[in-house]
């Protein structure tokens, strides 16, 4: 018996086969990830040979079409997938948006599995979760588990295009992140990674401000790495956040 869960960000979909009774923190039994582009090929090459899981439970915020793409690579299975959907409160964790449906599924599902890894290192204060990918996000979450709201702004590829498009001559390799930029290239790398960084910064001074506190500050997300070397508060990269939201709802629902 087994559970899948599914993320399906904006570029890739990624995968995690765990036992049904896995908490939080489990180490997957297999896993792997391919582009949205390919969601098609996923019956006859990754998941060929993969055991019918028992339960299956996903993220997405590449649409509905793309679900149903993905719904379909799993027809084989004769089972029913579950997506989440925000709602006011899940697996200990309060949802402080104004619209909590509207929250991004996976914003939602990454905060609830910042607060899991919190609480099971007996952590009890306040939590920011950044992801770092297409895009970036940054939310923040009170010490008794009530996500207070966070941002959106654009991960580096996304600013370096907006740049190519919008300036004449920009289109140029990318740099290193220096403290001052001699060249286009570093320029424009440190601009985006200074630009990320910055406000992570200003949303840990707010919510240490807020609660009394210094906040856990955990990292996920591809790109997660080559934001964490710049940041000047003390933080942590956790692969799998929203995998561990995944499995923290999963056990919550029973």
């Amino acid at each position: 018996m087994s559970f899948l869960a599914i993320d399906i960000g904006n570029t890739r979909l990624k995968w995690a086969v765990y036992p049904t009774d896995a908490m939080p923190g489990s180490p997957p039994l297999q896993q792997g990830a391919v582009f949205l582009e390919n969601i098609d090929r996923l019956a006859d090459e990754d998941w060929q040979g993969l055991a019918p899981p028992t339960r299956v439970l996903g993220s997405n915020v590449a649409g509905d079409a793309v679900r149903r793409r993905v719904e379909e690579q799993m027809e084989h299975w004769d089972l029913s997938t579950r997506w989440v959907v925000p709602s006011a409160e899940t697996a200990g964790v309060r949802n402080g948006y104004d619209h909590p449906s509207r929250l991004g599924a996976d914003r939602w599902v990454a905060v609830i599995g910042a607060y899991a890894h919190a609480r099971r290192r007996s952590f009890y204060g306040p939590v920011l979760t950044v992801m770092v990918g297409t895009a970036v996000t940054v939310d923040a979450m009170s010490s008794d588990g009530q996500f207070l709201g966070g941002l959106i702004l654009p991960g580096h590829g996304i600013m370096l295009r907006a740049l190519e498009g919008g300036t004449a001559g920009l289109r140029v390799p990318t740099g290193e992140v220096r403290d001052f930029p001699t060249n286009t290239s570093d320029a424009l790398t440190t601009g985006g990674t200074f630009a990320i960084t910055g406000a992570i910064e200003r949303m840990y001074r707010l919510l240490r401000q807020r609660e009394g506190r210094d906040p856990l500050l955990l990292m996920t997300g591809g790109a997660g790495w080559k934001v964490a070397p710049a940041l000047d508060v003390p933080h942590e990269l956790v692969e799998g956040l929203i995998f561990d939201g995944l499995l923290a709802i999963h056990a919550a629902r029973g």
